[in-house]
């Protein structure tokens, strides 16, 4: 892996799987952040295991964002900014992942209502998933907007970037990839790079839930093995 940062979701149990946040612990300094997803949100009741992973991840220097799912502008506000609330109260969460974010200026407002409000309930980042380019004002609200997520397939055949992308940092953007071949997850972050995406993340996952496991490179950081990790030892 080279270049940006890590914006890691990894939806699994830490009961299901402790290892992939233990891997995430081991390799905060190569984060952005970690997406935190108990039941597509906060669930219905606290979950003790998600709270221990999640104050090991902030012990660590690493944000936490609570998984928030907007149903592309459909689902009602109220129903939003509850889920944000629980994640704060029950997991600490210092940042929200909007997820299924629309992309069309019609509902552009839709969103700054609820980054602002995010924002006044505590959430020091606040990041929308549209999943692809979206109309230039969302760029305004967002501390970091995911303008692709998809399988490797797809980001390979992907048509160039929007030119007003080019009036932001790469550190505003994000690609999220999955059914990355192992061996090409490296590419998949330098690809990002070039698109000019400072963070990314590139897993070997597939099907309903590609998000399962971590990036191998990430193992590898956890374990010392990452490039960046060997020459700090130097």
């Amino acid at each position: 892996m080279t270049g940006g940062r890590l914006l890691v979701p990894l939806y699994v149990h830490p009961a299901v799987d402790p290892g992939a946040w233990r891997t995430l612990v081991g390799a905060a300094d190569l984060l952005y952040g970690v997406v935190l997803n108990v039941a597509d949100g906060p669930g219905t009741i606290r979950d003790p295991a998600f709270a221990v992973v999640a104050e090991e991840l902030r012990a660590a220097g690493v944000r936490v964002l609570g998984y928030v799912d907007t149903a592309y502008g459909r689902r009602p506000a109220h129903a939003v900014v509850a889920d944000l609330r629980r994640h704060r109260r029950w997991y600490g969460t210092d940042g929200v992942f909007f997820d299924q974010a629309a992309a069309d200026i019609g509902l552009l407002g839709y969103y700054r209502w609820l980054a602002r409000t995010a924002r006044v309930c505590g959430s020091r980042t606040v990041v929308l998933n549209p999943g692809a380019h979206p109309a230039p004002g969302y760029a305004e609200i967002a501390d970091l907007l995911v303008t692709f997520e998809g399988s490797w397939a797809t980001y390979r055949a992907a048509v160039a970037v929007p030119a007003w992308t080019g009036r932001y940092p790469a550190e505003r953007f994000c690609h999220l990839v999955y059914d990355v071949p192992a061996k090409l997850c490296a590419l998949a972050a330098r690809t990002a790079g070039l698109r000019g995406a400072a963070v990314h993340c590139a897993v070997p996952g597939s099907g309903a839930n590609p998000w399962q496991a971590v990036s191998p490179d990430l193992i590898d950081a956890a374990h010392g093995r990452h490039p960046r990790h060997q020459e700090e030892r130097r």
